[in-house]
């Protein structure tokens, strides 16, 4: 990612300033736009880059752990320097550019989170689009039918759940291969959804798929923060419920006992047999609760960014947060990290298109997995899973 900045820098150069707005007028604080020169800018983004890099292959050659914060410094000054050329005589929208990131990213967090609980206790869990996608159809039918978008929203973990269960049968309970089975999942909720799209939902759209959707509600006090407020504090009813899911699996998974008897079962589980520890029972619950947390992700797909539901409309967001498990090491933390990073780049398609950036389209729609090829290959370091990550457990 380093050299491919700097290729472009010295491919292409944009002279001008680039100015950075930090607020819009209407808001209760108004902070001071920041204008910056471009080129000189992006350069001193690229040795930032260089420096942390250098940093980076120094701790992985002397096997030293690589702390969170070294491919978070990265990412923004890359950022930076990359949109201080891709901008040059234009306005980039700070607010907005981070809000539409952590919008976008609802969806790819609750997807992380789901994939980082099942394989913390020993399961793949390729299903995650499968768990998206049937939660955004029973969250657009039960909102429909209730006229509550709330009952829509557990009915998405119900369903996820229920993929989930399906999954635990086979893989847990019969020994299936975990990998072929979540596969056959995905492709088993597509086929179905389809199907129950065009013969029960086209035809009953009034009063099966057209559910309200979830408005945004801005805290009081909270949403007046300059700069942060606007980002975090105007969002809707679900990111605030994602805020409390990050917090209480981060906690759960590493200061409970719960978490413990978790990543035993993942990391040993024949020693946590020999202490008493019921390894598929933990499994089971582990990744019905994994399965719920991602159905609730598929209910922003018909209940937040539109209101209904339409044939796969996830477009692969399962997958994508099957990555944002790996480059974030298993950890809730670094996961919902990761799935940010892919919202970022998902929504800065959208603005540079908006200021007439000279940036392909195309290259922003490969970014995210640019980013992610090059951080899992380098910059995290050696990426582990759990020792019995899609180890069936079979008690002698």
């Amino acid at each position: 990612m380093l050299a491919l900045l700097a290729i472009v820098l010295l491919r292409s150069s944009h002279a001008g300033d680039t100015t950075f707005q930090l607020s819009a007028e209407t808001d209760f604080v108004t902070l001071p736009d920041i204008t910056v020169p471009s080129m000189v800018t992006a350069w001193l983004m690229v040795l930032v880059c260089a420096v942390v890099t250098a940093e980076a292959v120094r701790r992985l050659l002397g096997h030293v752990r690589q702390p969170t914060w070294l491919p978070i410094v990265f990412a923004l000054a890359w950022m930076t320097g990359f949109l201080s050329w891709a901008a040059a005589d234009g306005r980039i929208r700070v607010v907005s550019l981070f809000a539409g990131a952590v919008a976008l990213a609802i969806p790819l967090v609750f997807g992380a989170l789901g994939g980082v609980l099942g394989e913390r206790a020993g399961v793949v869990n390729i299903a995650i689009e499968g768990q998206l996608l049937f939660g955004a159809f029973a969250a657009a039918i039960t909102a429909s039918l209730t006229g509550s978008p709330w009952a829509g929203l557990l009915a998405a973990m119900v369903a996820g759940a229920l993929i989930a269960l399906i999954l635990g049968l086979f893989a847990i309970t019969y020994f299936v291969d975990q990998v072929i089975v979540g596969v056959v999942l995905n492709v088993l909720v597509v086929g179905l959804t389809n199907f129950l799209f065009r013969q029960v939902l086209t035809p009953n759209a009034e009063t099966l798929n057209s559910p309200d959707r979830l408005r945004a509600v801005p805290i009081p006090i909270l949403g007046d923060i300059p700069l942060i407020g606007p980002i975090l504090f105007r969002q809707t009813a679900l990111v605030y419920v994602l805020y409390a899911v990050v917090a209480l699996v981060a906690y759960s998974l590493y200061r409970t006992r719960w978490g413990l008897r978790v990543r035993a079962v993942g990391e040993h589980p024949k020693a946590a047999d020999t202490v008493g520890i019921k390894v598929n029972r933990t499994r089971y619950r582990t990744i019905l609760l994994a399965g719920a947390i991602a159905g609730l992700g598929g209910a922003y797909f018909s209940l937040v960014s539109v209101a209904g539901f339409n044939r796969e409309m996830t477009g692969g967001a399962g997958y994508i947060a099957l990555a944002a498990v790996i480059f974030g090491k298993w950890d809730p933390i670094r996961a919902t990290l990761a799935a940010l990073l892919f919202g970022f780049a998902s929504n800065l398609q959208g603005v540079l298109s908006a200021i007439g950036s000279p940036v392909p389209t195309q290259f922003m729609l490969m970014l995210p997995y640019l980013v992610t090829i090059f951080a899992v290959a380098g910059l995290v370091g050696r990426s582990r899973p759990p020792a019995a990550d899609g180890v069936p457990y079979k008690k002698q």
